[in-house]
């Protein structure tokens, strides 16, 4: 018995330790010197890394990520493509045929790691195709810091997905997720993803890059550029410096994820300043096939000036949209995109897209590989929300996320769905991926200002970037604020959404109409419960709202955009049916119906409403 009881004491103690631990990060200081052979798509690295273990954690290894090990035959990718065949992601295969598996030798990507040192020591390490393991001279103690260097070659792999030689556009080189980059680590222990196709993690970092290259490119990339007046294409009277034909580009960036950058013969840059936001820069092909972005600039001013105003402001000095993708990829103050759009609407969806992950990748720094969802879909959240002020639709919409319900009702027809709170790369089918990530994400923002009302989901998102920016939330802390600020008890409907497959599916079973009222009973044929908002439209058209509370959030919302209302009796979760009286008869009522907003993410709502005759 007193075994039994020192046991249960340290399990106790263990347990509030954990939770009474305090929040750290990881910070890193790259200083790497490229000189890149521009005509053999190869460049020569050496990385100065200053490494801060913010941890109470003892480190007796680091790892770092070699990304371009992926772009050749029989790699992880690869076989990973191989075997989803045609459920793959389309950009990786061809009728269900890996493009990894045709990539020709000299094509193939590489970092080859000459040496790395921990303070002037020589270090052994193991290469596990995307990912380094690195054995320390001297462990690392909690709260201390020490000093790597490196050097290596690079083999730029045929362009794929994301990086690479020779885009689809013309692009030479798209240089992103192109060094050896340091893992992150925090309470979960090292983010060591394999590199198989999804996206990225790490640590907040300072970058000083310098690149040597042809003195015929012009770069684009996400930093600060230190000498315009030395290289080509930033000041229109630089005098170009060289050395042996090449030009040498001096970059910094301060508090990024990474640096990323993209290099072309024929790029423009363009330039403009967002009123009390950051200098935009665009660098592009300038041809007919990218006569849109001329006509991006004012949208896109508009676009920084009400994501500062909705979301939180942007803190870095400048952002760059540089066509070099093959789509689109959200990088520290840049993106790398595809340029030539068909339309304005289109090229913009895309730069609205891309750049929203400053917020919800960059400034919000939740670890994609693990929580895709709170990546992307909180980023087509904001990009829905943008692209409905800047392109209005013609037709009269009730909310800005009607297509992605509609397009959601529709994927779940199809039978393959996924939870979003899978892994991003373990995912067997490349749409259940999309589905899980970006369209369950976005909707989970989406059915979050449904059940809390409009005006306390603003506040979560204001309040989430406020205590969360420049830091690595996950999901718990994104849902401790909402609880917070809302006063509810969500966990019941984070756990539905994000954790299950499971649907929303009420309606109204029956309708019976009295002299001076009317009885309504409403059926839940679904297996997530949520709270009911219901209208009636009076014979004279006037709209009358109730909600139906859902007695797990304990609390209930007292406000939201559709209108005043009166709060009926909660409706238990676990009843399958729900009856109330309104006290109008049927001469006085036009028409009734469940959720007249269309937010909820009913998968049928055509039982949702009656029209009275």
């Amino acid at each position: 018995m007193k075994k039994s009881l020192i046991i249960l004491f340290t399990f106790v103690i263990s347990q509030f330790q954990a939770q009474q631990k305090a929040y750290y990060q990881q910070a890193a200081q790259y200083k790497m010197d490229i000189d890149v052979n521009a005509e053999e798509f190869t460049y020569k690295g050496t990385q100065t890394l200053k490494y801060q273990n913010s941890s109470p954690d003892e480190l007796d290894v680091v790892y770092f990520h070699l990304y371009w090990n992926a772009f050749k035959p029989n790699s992880m990718m690869d076989q990973r493509v191989a075997s989803q065949g045609k459920n793959g992601d389309s950009r990786l295969q061809k009728d269900g045929i890996s493009r990894l598996a045709s990539i020709p030798k000299n094509e193939e990507g590489a970092q080859n790691i000459h040496w790395i040192k921990q303070n002037g020591k020589n270090l052994k390490f193991e290469i596990q195709e995307t990912v380094m393991k690195v054995y320390l001279d001297k462990p690392m103690k909690p709260r201390s810091k020490t000093t790597f260097t490196m050097e290596w070659d690079a083999v730029i792999p045929q362009q794929i997905r994301r990086s690479g030689r020779n885009n689809r556009e013309g692009v030479d080189m798209t240089m992103t997720q192109w060094y050896p980059k340091i893992a992150e680590y925090d309470y979960d222990g090292w983010a060591t993803f394999d590199y198989i196709g999804r996206e990225f993690h790490a640590p907040f970092a300072d970058f000083d890059v310098t690149i040597k290259i042809n003195k015929d490119y012009i770069v684009g990339a996400g930093g600060t550029l230190l000498n315009p007046t030395e290289v080509k294409g930033y000041d229109a009277s630089a005098q170009i410096k060289t050395d042996q034909n090449k030009a040498t580009w001096k970059w910094k960036a301060k508090n990024m994820l990474d640096f990323a950058w993209a290099a072309d013969r024929d790029y423009s840059v363009e330039s403009f300043e967002v009123s009390e936001g950051p200098k935009v820069y665009f660098v592009y092909q300038k041809n007919d096939k990218t006569k849109y972005w001329g006509e991006a600039k004012p949208y896109v001013t508009r676009y920084f000036q009400i994501m500062n105003s909705k979301f939180g402001k942007y803190a870095y000095p400048s952002y760059a949209f540089i066509q070099g993708g093959d789509g689109g990829m959200e990088y520290g103050m840049c993106t790398m995109i595809l340029g030539e759009a068909k339309n304005l609407e289109d090229l913009m969806g895309l730069m609205v897209h891309e750049g929203s992950h400053s917020w919800y990748q960059q400034m919000l720094a939740t670890n994609e590989p693990t929580r895709p969802w709170m990546d992307e879909g909180f980023t087509s959240y904001a990009e829905s929300y943008v692209m409905h002020q800047l392109f209005p639709p013609k037709d009269n919409r009730p909310n800005a996320f009607v297509e992605k319900l509609d397009a959601y009702r529709k994927f779940l027809k199809k039978g393959i769905e996924e939870p979003a709170v899978w892994l991003g790369d373990h995912h067997d089918n490349g749409s259940a991926y999309s589905y899980a990530s970006y369209v369950k994400g976005e909707l989970y923002l989406v059915q979050l200002g449904y059940i809390v009302g409009e005006e306390n989901l603003s506040k979560i998102m204001t309040e989430y970037f406020k205590e969360w920016s420049m830091k690595h939330p996950t999901d718990r802390d994104f849902l401790h604020i909402a609880q917070k600020v809302s006063g509810m008890d969500l966990k019941w409907f984070h756990h539905y959404w994000i954790n299950t497959t499971k649907t929303i599916d009420y309606g109204i079973k029956d309708v019976q109409y009295g002299d001076k009222s009317t009885t309504i009973t409403l059926i839940n044929n679904g297996q997530v419960p949520m709270p009911i908002d219901f209208s009636v439209i009076t014979a004279d058209n006037k709209i009358v709202n109730y909600q139906i509370p859902l007695n797990m959030t304990h609390t209930w919302k007292t406000k939201d955009a559709f209108g005043e209302f009166t709060t009926l009796k909660y409706w238990p979760w676990i009843q399958k049916e729900y009856t109330f009286t309104i006290p109008y008869n049927k001469s006085q009522i036009s028409a009734l119906g469940i959720d007249p907003s269309e937010r909820m993410a009913d998968v049928n709502s055509e039982d949702n409403f009656v029209e009275v005759k």
